[in-house]
């Protein structure tokens, strides 16, 4: 019975997520209430409050059901049995192909980078994305670094600031296409990656055919 009672819990606070996708999807998040998403889900609102403390702590479980998996593989990056460029290629490759084929992560990506209006009720929501933006810059920067003193190259400039290059770059194609797919995300994106690294001084033709390899295999 107690593992029924679970069960159900969490297929309630499953709904919710889902009608929280569907809802701040058709109105936004600002204009959304609790009692909208309740609605939408065949629940009431006591059953919202009783998973989540207000729209802001709901906003944030239902991105986090898209962006943890994708923070767990930028996370790898910090592994150091291997080539440290080769790792970066394959979990850029790994993010951006997520991002253009599951449409779950499209969808609430595109919630989150287009539909949050800056209200007084989501502001712990931003500094909660700046804490994230800055941890994601420093992962990049230790890897850039690291691939650095791997290949043996010497940077133009500051390995963080390469990395803000970096993290500007990608996320500002995300976004991009999440406003118009009229171009490929994941070849738009690699190119430009090889691109921006190349100018940093690296080979990328061995590089990449490894990783090339990698997720073919």
């Amino acid at each position: 019975m107690a593992r029924r009672t679970k069960e159900d819990a969490l297929a309630t606070r499953d709904a919710l997520l889902d009608a929280a996708e569907r809802v701040f999807g058709r109105r936004g998040v600002a204009r959304t209430s609790l009692a909208e998403i309740a609605e939408d889900a065949g629940l009431t609102r006591g059953a919202v409050y009783w998973h989540f403390k207000d729209k802001a702590d709901l906003f944030t479980a239902m991105m986090d059901r898209v962006t943890l998996p994708l923070d767990a593989s930028m996370a790898r990056l910090a592994e150091v049995e291997r080539d440290p460029l080769i790792q970066l290629l394959e979990r850029v490759h790994e993010a951006v192909v997520v991002i253009a084929t599951d449409e779950r992560t499209r969808r609430v990506l595109e919630i989150g980078c287009l539909m949050v209006e800056q209200v007084a009720e989501m502001g712990s929501l931003r500094d909660r994305e700046v804490q994230k933006q800055r941890l994601g810059i420093q992962m990049l920067t230790q890897s850039i670094q690291r691939a650095a003193d791997y290949h043996r190259v010497t940077l133009p400039a500051p390995s963080e600031t390469l990395a803000h290059g970096l993290y500007g770059l990608a996320h500002g194609l995300v976004v991009q296409w999440l406003l118009d797919r009229s171009f490929d995300l994941r070849t738009t994106t690699l190119t430009a990656v090889d691109a921006y690294l190349s100018g940093l001084g690296f080979d990328l033709s061995q590089a990449r055919a490894q990783c090339t390899a990698h997720n073919q295999g």
